[in-house]
């Protein structure tokens, strides 16, 4: 018996190993496959913004080695964007409406067990930030592995409209993926910048979040002083 599933685990663990690194093995799977490796990047893609329990998935290397493989020739840029592109956006879709329907059950829930480790005022604050700043979130957080799996399910936890969600889903999604394919369609070849592709994009939107974030605690701090200004001259 143990002889037979042995060569079932082996598939099983390649398979995982395979999905896990799809990044590195790309070139030879789009030779294998062919395009087929189109509905595997669509369900990589999907699963890792739709699903909460595949945060470990690739994100920003699928998509900048893909951008390099249509550079060369091995896959349609277009097709492969516009396919992106429905992924990104549908599985944060579905992610966000499994928090719309999970949170307020959750939270809602008297079970005992389940009460003592439930902070439904850390809700209420998630809630509120969400209604501040939800669509900044949504759209940061696509550059950001992990945060990119969880944030949707929050947004939708914490009852941000469908609407306003829908809006910065999408231009997020569309920020994402043209970036990041068109970057690796230009530059994919340029070793340096393969290897250090998230410090890359983490150091553009540092740059670009930075000036707002002191902009705001800027407005901040004379905000304040202004009010103390005010309280002395009473």
């Amino acid at each position: 018996m143990l002889a037979l599933k042995e060569p079932h685990l082996d598939t099983l663990l390649h398979f995982v190993n395979l999905v896990l690194h799809i990044d590195a093995f790309l070139g030879d799977f789009i030779r294998q496959y062919g395009a087929w490796v189109y509905l595997v990047l669509f369900l990589i893609v999907f699963c890792e913004t739709g699903l909460v329990v595949f945060p470990f998935l690739p994100g920003d290397s699928l998509l900048f080695i893909g951008g390099a493989f249509a550079a060369a020739g091995e896959m349609n840029v277009g097709a492969l964007i516009v396919l992106l592109l429905v992924a990104a956006i549908t599985g944060n879709t579905v992610n966000y409406l499994i928090g719309r329907w999970i949170g307020p059950k959750v939270f809602n829930t008297h079970i005992p067990v389940l009460e003592r480790f439930l902070d439904r005022a850390a809700l209420q604050k998630t809630h509120s930030f969400y209604d501040k700043h939800g669509g900044k979130t949504i759209v940061l957080a696509r550059f950001i592995p992990v945060v990119r799996t969880f944030a949707p399910f929050v947004a939708g936890a914490s009852s941000m409209s469908v609407t306003r969600f829908q809006l910065f889903n999408v231009l997020g999604a569309l920020i994402w993926v043209l970036l990041l394919v068109l970057l690796g369609y230009f530059f994919g070849n340029i070793p340096f910048v393969r290897q250090y592709l998230n410090v890359i994009v983490l150091a553009g939107i540092g740059a670009a979040v930075v000036p707002v974030a002191l902009g705001a605690l800027w407005k901040l701090v004379r905000g304040r002083s202004g009010g103390a200004g005010k309280t002395s001259g009473h």
